[in-house]
């Protein structure tokens, strides 16, 4: 009987553990598709595109971006992968801009949106106060490329093709 009970126990260990990761991983996508900016404000964020071309220049002034001024890399990590200093005590954890789905599950806009209003219920703060629209445009575009596709290319559910706005939001 005691070796039955062992056995029995040692199985759903194993079952439990071996569920954790795919647990996780369920956890970090439903975190992945959920809409980061409020509902009333989702149809104007999703209206956004970046005013600025794609280009090297821009890539690597968003990198600066990135890494000095507007300290993404403090919470978000050097590769973009969430591992940043500031991000052990974080819930939920900071985006992943590796991940493919999670550039084609947010429109542009709407990560705009979060960069400049942040986040309630998260730690992303919000950096509008600190820089200016072009200045997130442009970090957008070097974070895209950490998912291995070209830094300046539109996506996003309604971020197809290009908005001759400047970008610009009026928030109430």
């Amino acid at each position: 009987m005691r070796q039955t009970w062992q056995w029995a126990s040692g199985l759903i260990l194993v079952l439990v553990v071996s569920g954790l990761p795919v647990a996780a991983q369920q956890h970090g996508h439903q975190q992945m598709m959920m809409p980061r900016v409020p509902a009333d404000k989702l149809a104007e964020a999703r209206a956004l595109q970046s005013p600025l071309p794609s280009s090297p220049d821009i890539i690597e002034t968003g990198k600066s971006i990135y890494e000095g001024k507007g300290g993404c890399v403090n919470c978000h990590g050097v590769s973009g992968r969430g591992d940043g200093p500031g991000a052990a005590t974080l819930n939920p954890p900071p985006r992943v801009f590796r991940s493919q789905g999670f550039w084609r599950h947010r429109s542009e806009g709407e990560i705009f949106w979060v960069i400049k209003y942040g986040s309630p219920g998260t730690g992303m703060i919000p950096f509008g106060g600190m820089l200016s629209d072009d200045e997130i445009w442009t970090v957008m575009q070097y974070e895209r490329g950490f998912a291995g596709g070209p830094s300046g290319e539109r996506g996003g559910p309604q971020g197809r093709g290009r908005h001759q706005g400047r970008g610009m939001m009026k928030h109430q």
